[in-house]
C-alpha cells in the first residue's frame, strides 16, 4: 500500500471542507487525492490493491452522530448515510415494513462486514471485475480511460448483460442499491453548497463512452443519507449465487408489490448482478399492472426484464438465470402473508 495521510473530520464541515480542497484540481476523469473514509470495506481493499492511491483519507465517522438515524416516520424511512448495514437489517421496523431493504442487506456479505460497512459506502462501492482489480492488465477503460476493456474478449462470466457498452462491461456489485431502485427512493448529497436531493435512479451512470464516471457525485461532496416515501410490506431480494454465503450475485431480483384482492396495483422490479448499473426493469412492470400473477405471467414479466440482453461468450446464462429469478421473486411476493 502506498503511503498517505490520515485527517479524522470532526463535523460535517470539516470533512467537506478538506474534500474540497481536493476537489479544485480533480476532473470527472481523474480520481480525487483526498478520499472520505468510513467502514473502508472497499477502499481499504482497492488501495492494497493499488487500483485506488490516495493521498489522504479523511475519516468521516465522528459524523454519524447526524448521519445514521434509522426513521420511520408518517409511514416513510429515512436513513443516515452513516447507519451500518447490519445497523438497518437488523432494525424490527425496516424488517417488517420494508422486508426487500433488511433481505438485500443481510445477503450483501459476512457478519464481519455488514458490522464496518456503511449505507452510504455501500452504494458507493465499485465493480469486482478482475481486470479493473489487477492492475497487471492495463487495459481497464474504468481504471485507466481510453485504455480498452479487457473483459470483452476475456474471461467474462461475472459480467453485465444489461446497460453495457463498447467500452465496459463490468457487473455493478452491490445488493441494497437494488432495493432502494426498485422502492424509488431519493439520495441525500451535502457540499459545501448544503444538501441536494435526487432521485436515486439518477445517481449512478451507465458506463457509455465514459466508464470511469460511475455516478453523479462531484468531488467534494458526500451522500448524507436516504429517503423512501411510503410502506412496502409485501416486498423480497432473491440471490442466486455461487455460494451461499459472502458472494456476490450472478443474478438477483428486488421485488415490491401493491395487491389488492389478487390483483397488482403496482409493481416494482429491480435487478441485480446482470448491470453495469443499479437496474429498474420497467418493462416487467408494465406487463404486471392490473393483473392477477400467474406462472404464465411471471414468465411473461420476466421475458420482458431481460427482453434487451447481450450475453458474451461466458455469461450468457445470466439472461436464463436471470429471469427464473426475477419469475421466483415475483412468485414468492405474491405468496407473502402479510
Amino acid at each position: 500500500m502506498r503511503s498517505f495521510s490520515y485527517q479524522r473530520a470532526s463535523d460535517p464541515q470539516a470533512a467537506l471542507q478538506a474534500l474540497a480542497l481536493a476537489a479544485a484540481a480533480t476532473t470527472p476523469l481523474t480520481e480525487a487525492s483526498t478520499q472520505p473514509l468510513a467502514g473502508g470495506t472497499t477502499l481499504i481493499d482497492l488501495m492494497k490493491l493499488d487500483v485506488m492511491r490516495p493521498e489522504r483519507l479523511v475519516d468521516i465517522n465522528p459524523l454519524a452522530a447526524n448521519w445514521s438515524q434509522v426513521d420511520l416516520d408518517g409511514g416513510n424511512l429515512k436513513l443516515g448515510a452513516l447507519a451500518h448495514m447490519s445497523q438497518v437489517a437488523g432494525h424490527a421496523e425496516v424488517q417488517q415494513h420494508y422486508p426487500v431493504i433488511a433481505d438485500s442487506l443481510k445477503l450483501a456479505a459476512s457478519p464481519q462486514l455488514r458490522n464496518m460497512a456503511t449505507l452510504g459506502g455501500n452504494v458507493l462501492q465499485r465493480t469486482r471485475c478482475s481486470y479493473f482489480r489487477d492492475v497487471s492488465y492495463a487495459e481497464c477503460n474504468k481504471r485507466n480511460p481510453g485504455s480498452g476493456c479487457a473483459a470483452m474478449d476475456g474471461f467474462n462470466r461475472m459480467h453485465a448483460v444489461l446497460g453495457t457498452s463498447d467500452q465496459c462491461i463490468a457487473t455493478y456489485p452491490g445488493d441494497f442499491a437494488q432495493a432502494l431502485i426498485a422502492l424509488d427512493a431519493a439520495i441525500e448529497i451535502t457540499g459545501k453548497s448544503g444538501p441536494r436531493t435526487m432521485s436515486f435512479a439518477e445517481f449512478h451512470k451507465a458506463p457509455g463512452d465514459t466508464p470511469a464516471i460511475e455516478t453523479v457525485l462531484a468531488p467534494g461532496e458526500l451522500i448524507s443519507g436516504f429517503a423512501i416515501n411510503g410502506r412496502w410490506p409485501r416486498s423480497v431480494y432473491v440471490k442466486v449465487r455461487d455460494r451461499q454465503s459472502y458472494e456476490f450475485a450472478l443474478a438477483s431480483a428486488a421485488v415490491a408489490l401493491d395487491l389488492q384482492d389478487g390483483v397488482i396495483n403496482d409493481a416494482r422490479v429491480a435487478l441485480g448482478g446482470v448491470a453495469t448499473v443499479p437496474w429498474r426493469a420497467r418493462e416487467a412492470e408494465a406487463f404486471l399492472k392490473g393483473q392477477k400473477l400467474d406462472d404464465t405471467l411471471a414468465q411473461h414479466a420476466a421475458d420482458a426484464a431481460f427482453a434487451d440482453a447481450r450475453g458474451r461468450q461466458h455469461n450468457a446464462f445470466k439472461i436464463a438465470l436471470g429471469r427464473r429469478v426475477v419469475a421466483h421473486a415475483l412468485k414468492k411476493a405474491v405468496a407473502m402473508e402479510i
